[in-house]
């Protein structure tokens, strides 16, 4: 559905992209992770076919961003990082005007457009005029502007930036129902475990590159080659460590800082090895009520692979 090839975008001796390669497929809902500048916006502009590249090719549903843009402009929607709304206008308003730009019918319109205000929780802003909304309350509205020709592909730039807690939580509604819906969606986002929640798969791009690409679990697990073990007792905690202290897949052995009785430790066994483990803890009569690998989440995912990056 989505697929870049060798995609690369320059300024001068500035390399914004650098041979970027993706393949994105029907369905999916891939996050593109990144640093401020490391090129998560220039590839969408690109894939929105509103810049082009330097060199390299990118295609949206099989057509081509530079050969045929109006072909992919019918497929996509695009969300960008910043964006303009039309203050004067009432949501409803707005919503009309978008979708006679696409030559969608009145008819259609008026049965299409309170079903958008519904899906992105703005029904009871209908006749609200677009600049006493919100800031959560905009992003939603321009998210129902990209979907009013019912596109088969979103392009979502930073759909959650400057949102509050709440606002955040209200778009992340709304996109886990787009994927529900069947959407292809790309996205990117500096709230990163949300990102896990609702991907497929995810790229990490830095500096204009592509760093790592793939499902959450498997980057996770390339990247975890020692497991965390947390371990918690009822028993003396002394005498937890003592037994612990003897086994040769563990290292880094310490006490939690805030837990008493939690010990934790860093395992290179393999999960048979792990279940094996904590048989001999309860054999030898460590009360165990707790047994748990950490679990690693998107943030710390994107501080591994990048560590050593210079992000000036």
């Amino acid at each position: 559905m989505i697929e870049t090839i060798n995609l690369t975008k320059k300024y001068g001796s500035f390399t914004a992209l650098d041979s970027l390669n993706l393949k994105i497929k029907k369905g999916t809902v891939f996050g593109f992770v990144g640093h401020n500048g490391a090129g998560k916006s220039t590839t969408f502009s690109i894939l929105a076919t509103l810049l082009s590249p330097t060199s390299g090719t990118a295609f949206i549903n099989g057509f081509d961003v530079t050969k045929d843009p109006k072909q992919v402009r019918k497929h996509i929607g695009y969300m960008p990082d910043f964006f303009g709304v039309y203050d004067q206008f009432k949501t409803v308003e707005y919503l009309d005007f978008y979708g006679a730009s696409y030559g969608i019918p009145k008819p259609e319109r008026e049965i299409l457009i309170p079903q958008l205000l519904e899906l992105v929780n703005l029904s009871n802003k209908k006749d609200a005029y677009v600049d006493v909304l919100s800031r959560g309350m905009k992003q939603r509205l321009c998210l129902a502007r990209s979907l009013i020709h019912d596109p088969e592909v979103l392009i979502l730039d930073e759909p959650a930036s400057g949102l509050d807690p709440r606002a955040r939580i209200e778009m992340r509604e709304i996109l886990k129902e787009l994927k529900n819906m069947g959407k292809t969606i790309i996205i990117s986002s500096h709230i990163l475990p949300e990102l896990a929640e609702m991907c497929d798969e995810i790229g990490v791009i830095t500096n204009g590159k592509l760093v790592a690409s793939g499902s959450v679990a498997s980057i996770q697990k390339q990247l975890q080659a020692n497991k965390v073990i947390h371990v918690r007792v009822t028993s003396d905690i002394e005498l937890a460590m003592l037994f612990f202290e003897d086994e040769p897949k563990i290292s880094g052995l310490s006490k939690h800082e805030r837990h008493d009785q939690t010990l934790l430790f860093s395992y290179t066994g393999s999960d048979d090895e792990q279940v094996e483990l904590l048989k001999k803890a309860i054999l030898a009569g460590l009360q165990i009520t707790s047994f748990n690998e950490e679990e690693t989440d998107l943030e710390d995912v994107f501080l591994e692979i990048t560590k050593g990056v210079d992000f000036s």
